[in-house]
């Protein structure tokens, strides 16, 4: 995984990027009608159920706009909520809260969105040793909030990228010539570059199962696209030799059938691909 220092660079790129592309050279609705000495204050309004995320991202960009702006949180990251609530007030210029309404109203409806939903898979899986992980179908270019919130929902990071682990699948496999030529091939790699990144592999059937095990040095096993039967010889199978993770479609009607199955990790791109967005506003008090 990323270093949390990785990870802040990814945070101040993002809202970097956001306020060059939302702002330009100004915001011109706030500049033509609101005086600049004007002071105003707003609250964070919640328009539906769920767990609220983004609430430190949102103070890291109002500090970004304007590091005079005065943030009081009502509400944290991971707490429920409902139609109704305040999650925080903000206090300044008027101008600059008007400046960082967009960006974060834009990035905490997404990030509760995919927080509620990882926390629906978490309470899936409650009561089994299977964590839920999210994977790289991320939104690109906010690729850190988006796994920012599986956190804040209970989940777990999988790679943040293609840099910080090894993740051999299919294509990889087809096109390295088999599973032990790209496992064999891999750890050369790494002992050549001295890199030190874990190495996860894919398995489409029982027979790639037993060839994987052959080889050594291997972090995890993906058991992609199996029923659950077979999922269940699998684990059995690997034991104690490395993690499993089960993955391919995998809904809220089928988690805690595959985590029945005893594996390590669940990974779904779900979790941010396929959300809709809470609704919250941002209303001058």
């Amino acid at each position: 995984m990323i270093s949390k220092e990785q990870f802040n660079k990814e945070i101040d790129l993002i809202i970097t990027n956001a306020i060059r592309e939302d702002v330009g050279d100004g915001d011109h609705s706030s500049l033509a009608c609101i005086p600049e000495d004007a002071i105003g204050k707003a609250k964070l309004l919640v328009k539906d159920d769920g767990i609220i995320a983004g609430v430190e991202f949102a103070k890291q960009v109002f500090n970004y706009i304007d590091e005079n702006l005065k943030v009081e949180t009502m509400i944290e990251d991971g707490s429920k909520v409902k139609y109704g609530d305040i999650v925080f007030f903000v206090e300044g210029s008027s101008q600059s809260i008007l400046k960082a309404e967009r960006l974060v109203l834009n990035a905490m409806q997404r990030m509760s969105a995919i927080a509620t939903k990882t926390k629906i898979f978490v309470d899936l899986l409650e009561g089994t040793d299977t964590q839920i992980l999210d994977t790289r179908k991320t939104t690109p270019g906010i690729r850190a909030l988006e796994k920012w919130a599986v956190k804040i929902g209970g989940g777990k990071n999988h790679r943040f990228a293609l840099y910080d682990m090894i993740m051999l699948k299919d294509n990889h496999i087809d096109f390295a010539g088999g599973i032990t030529k790209a496992i064999t091939k891999t750890k050369d790699y790494l002992r050549k570059n001295n890199k030190d990144l874990k190495i996860i592999v894919e398995a489409r059937n029982l027979d790639e199962i037993t060839e994987i095990l052959k080889n050594d040095g291997v972090y995890r096993i993906l058991i992609d696209n199996f029923n659950f039967e077979d999922t269940k010889k699998a684990v059995e199978m690997i034991g104690d030799t490395c993690l499993t993770e089960s993955s391919g479609g995998i809904n809220e009607k089928t988690a805690r059938k595959y985590a029945e199955c005893g594996v390590d990790f669940i990974s779904s791109g779900a979790l941010t691909h396929s959300v809709y967005n809470m609704d919250l506003s941002l209303k001058a008090v």
